[in-house]
Parts: C-alpha cells; sequence; structure tokens
C-alpha cells in the first residue's frame, strides 16, 4: 500500500518512514514530488484538526492515501505552552536552539517535581474516497534544566521520560517509547479497520 507523508520536517519524515517501512507501507514524501508541498497554515486548535489540514493537503497535490503529523509538547506548569506552537514557540524564524532556550528561561527557578510535561502527536490519515481518522499518542516526562545527548530534534535535548532523555537514545529505543512511536503503532491498528486486518493491502 502506497502512502505518502505530507510533512516539510526532514526530522520527522525520517521517524515516520524509519516506523511505517518495516510494517510493510510503500513511503512517498515531498522528495518524490517534482515540486514542492504548498505551505499550510495551521489554523487548528487542535493537534488533530492540524494534522488533518497538512494531510487533505497532501491528498490534493497526489491523490494517494496521506498521512500527516502535528505534535508538540505541553508543559503543566506553563499551562500547556508551548503546545500547539512548539515549532515557532520562540517567534519568527524559530530554531530548536532558540525554542530550547525560551523553554528554559520559561522555567527558570521551577524544581524537577514541577516540570512535568507530555509529548504530542496526532496523526491524521485521509484516503482519496473521503474517508479520514486520527490517532494520538502520548508520552509522559519532565523538562531537564540543561540540554542533554546530540539526537534527536526540537525538544529532544530537554525531555526525559521513563526510558531516558530522548536525544540520548537511539533511533530504535526512541521509537519504542516515544510519542510519535505511539501514535504510529495506534496508527497500524486502526487502518486495519480502512484495509482489513492485514493493515496492507
Amino acid at each position: 500500500m502506497k502512502i505518502f507523508i505530507a510533512t516539510k520536517n526532514h526530522h520527522k519524515l525520517a521517524e515516520l518512514e524509519r516506523i511505517l517501512l518495516p510494517m510493510g507501507f510503500e513511503v512517498l514524501s515531498e522528495n518524490d514530488l517534482p515540486e514542492p508541498l504548498p505551505e499550510v497554515e495551521e489554523t487548528g486548535v487542535t493537534y488533530e484538526e492540524n494534522a488533518l489540514l497538512k494531510a487533505h493537503s497532501g491528498l490534493q497535490k497526489t491523490g494517494l492515501v496521506t498521512v500527516a503529523d502535528d505534535s508538540g509538547l505541553s508543559v503543566d506548569i506553563l499551562d500547556g505552552a508551548p503546545g500547539l506552537y512548539s515549532a515557532r514557540y520562540s517567534g519568527f524564524g524559530a530554531t530548536y536552539a532558540s525554542n530550547n532556550e525560551k523553554l528554559l528561561a520559561a522555567l527558570q527557578g521551577v524544581p524537577r517535581e514541577k516540570r512535568t510535561a507530555t509529548f504530542v502527536s496526532a496523526i491524521a490519515c485521509v484516503f482519496p474516497n473521503g474517508r479520514e481518522f486520527t490517532v494520538r499518542g502520548e508520552c509522559r516526562g519532565y523538562v531537564a534544566e540543561e540540554c542533554h545527548g546530540n539526537g534527536g530534534f526540537g525538544y529532544d535535548p530537554l525531555f526525559i521520560c521513563e526510558a531516558g532523555c530522548y536525544a540520548e537514545m537511539t533511533a530504535e529505543e526512541k521509537d519504542k517509547v516515544s510519542h510519535r512511536g505511539n501514535a504510529l503503532r495506534a496508527f497500524q491498528e486502526e487502518l486495519k479497520k480502512y484495509t482489513g486486518e492485514g493493515g496492507v493491502c
């Protein structure tokens, strides 16, 4: 089964491909298109709504079953921030480093027990026949007081879950526990309802 991944984030694409390919899917991305995907304005008020906006854009461009992810880090003491705005938390021209710096500044002086957070990934899947669904994966943890490790991307150097810091895990270790890994496993199960028990057709 061919699945198009609608994302411009090459780190996110790598994670999605890494988990979807062993499931038996033929994965296509913007790299397989003659021209780039259009930018999608993320106007949704939930991760699911934004994921659907991106997925529909990919479907319109390719005509293929399309998958898109919207994800973010929700810090409890910050009332869920950066949340939906995780990628652009530090404003126009935000980078992973500037976002991490702003988050550390916002939590300066906050003790470990109050730095709890949840990484969230919502994955949307849309079909050419108009059917669609969304799934969500989460991972609980806390925000460290300084960056750790050299792996991962985004807030990975700051996020520590029960299994350790995202940025200090191998790709395989992260996939087993991460919000996106959990969402993709839920996606595989949900997809069986649309493509038969095997999940792939």
